[in-house]
């Protein structure tokens, strides 16, 4: 008897993942469908964005260059030629992929309510109340990495990809899905990066990572944290330095982080009677 109420305890949380996956997939297909229906203004105003010698970053870039006495050619940012689709489904289906990857974008507080939704139930009041703030924190560091990457990040890269030529005789001509492509995966490539915090939380809450473990490989750290800027930037200093700086702070935050979490758990250690 108990044996069948353990697996149907089983099936029952079966079925329940079930319906949580349906609900995040059908958010995600929904927003995926408004953004197919408006691609002209998504590609337009965000995809496309960079390639439109007005935008604000390169104007920043300007202004800032220019105050300090130095040329710049953010201040003259020209792209020549219009981006090519060499085949006659390009278009549509890197519309349907843009559009789906962007919904998960934007569905990403949604998808992880209904994480926190289906864990909770196995979590104690305590563990619920000490972690209320997860979506909030989770959600807003990732628009935080989000908004790095397409205000700093893709425009740097983008400027230096589109202008670098070896030699006369190369011509660069750039199909939709490279740039679509360099685009996206620096946005979700940065934005995760920006959840090192919330990961390293969850890792010192299972007694994975400590403070000590992660002071002990901060040099190493700077070493894979500058990695991951050459590949997520232009092989320049200046680019891969913007884009180190604030993932080393974050990562210093984690640190933070993980003594906060040791000391509570040592805390409530002490405040539990001994058997």
């Amino acid at each position: 008897m108990a044996k069948a109420q353990k697996e149907m305890s089983f099936l029952g949380h079966l079925e329940e993942l079930r319906w949580h996956l349906v609900r995040s997939a059908s958010a995600i297909f929904i927003i995926a469908i408004v953004l197919f229906v408006f691609q002209k203004e998504v590609y337009e105003h965000f995809l496309l964005a960079h390639r439109k010698p007005d935008f604000i970053t390169y104007q920043l870039f300007c202004d800032f260059f220019n105050m300090l006495g130095i040329d710049s050619t953010f201040c003259d940012v020209t792209f020549k030629d219009n981006l090519i689709s060499l085949k006659p489904t390009q278009q549509l289906m890197n519309s349907i992929w843009s559009s789906l990857i962007l919904g998960i974008v934007l569905s990403f507080p949604y998808l992880l309510w209904e994480i926190w939704r289906f864990i909770s139930p196995g979590l104690t009041d305590k563990e619920i109340k000490n972690s209320r703030g997860f979506i909030f924190i989770a959600s807003f560091l990732f628009f935080i990495g989000i908004a790095f990457s397409f205000y700093v990040i893709a425009p740097i890269s983008i400027h230096f990809l589109y202008n670098y030529q070896i030699t006369d005789l190369i011509q660069n001509n750039f199909t939709m899905d490279s740039h679509i492509g360099l685009v996206t995966n620096m946005l979700l490539g940065v934005s995760v990066l920006f959840e090192l915090p919330v990961l390293v939380y969850f890792l010192t809450k299972i007694g994975l990572v400590t403070p000590e473990f992660l002071k002990k490989y901060r040099k190493h750290a700077l070493v894979v944290v500058l990695i991951l800027a050459a590949i997520i930037t232009p092989p320049d200093i200046a680019s891969q330095i913007i884009v180190a700086i604030p993932i080393l702070i974050l990562y210093e935050v984690s640190i933070k982080v993980s003594k906060m979490v040791i000391k509570k758990q040592q805390k409530n250690a002490q405040k539990s009677p001994r058997v």
